[in-house]
């Protein structure tokens, strides 16, 4: 694999550090209540890459269980133990792909977020750029 197409990054304290081999599968910005609670944001940035195209090292990492209100299936945050920061997640529906969390990455800016979801519990003033997909729930939602 290229060196271009190996993009790392971490937690703000340092203690873990990632890999991530290749693009992400799809990189969205997720508007649902978990999201916004657990960023203390309006929305949060999710790059999205089959599991055995990331490596985290270091740590601790600790993992929380949550269970949608939406689906009633689990999500998995995965944080750094020391400081707090939500490195990646992974989710019961989809177990062969883990998330990591855009603002994670040394240089966030290297992917393009192609949608956007659960727009229906979006901030009110939130826009949109021209040309992305918005979605009313998870796209993956069966």
């Amino acid at each position: 694999m290229a060196e271009d197409d190996i993009h790392e990054g971490g937690c703000v304290c340092g203690a873990v550090r990632f890999k991530t081999k290749g693009p992400p599968r799809h990189a969205f910005a997720c508007h649902c209540a978990f999201c916004q609670r657990a960023s203390g944001s309006a929305f949060s940035v999710e790059a999205i890459f089959p599991k055995e195209a990331v490596e985290i090292t270091g740590g601790p990492l600790t993992t929380y269980e949550h269970k949608s209100d939406e689906s009633g299936r689990a999500l998995f945050p995965r944080f750094c133990a020391r400081c707090g920061t939500r490195v990646a997640m992974a989710f019961e529906w989809v177990p062969d792909f883990l998330i990591v969390f855009g603002g994670t990455f040394d240089d966030p800016d290297w992917f393009e977020v192609d949608r956007h979801i659960f727009t229906r519990s979006a901030v009110k003033w939130m826009t949109y750029p021209p040309g992305v997909k918005l979605h009313e729930k998870h796209w993956l939602d069966r």
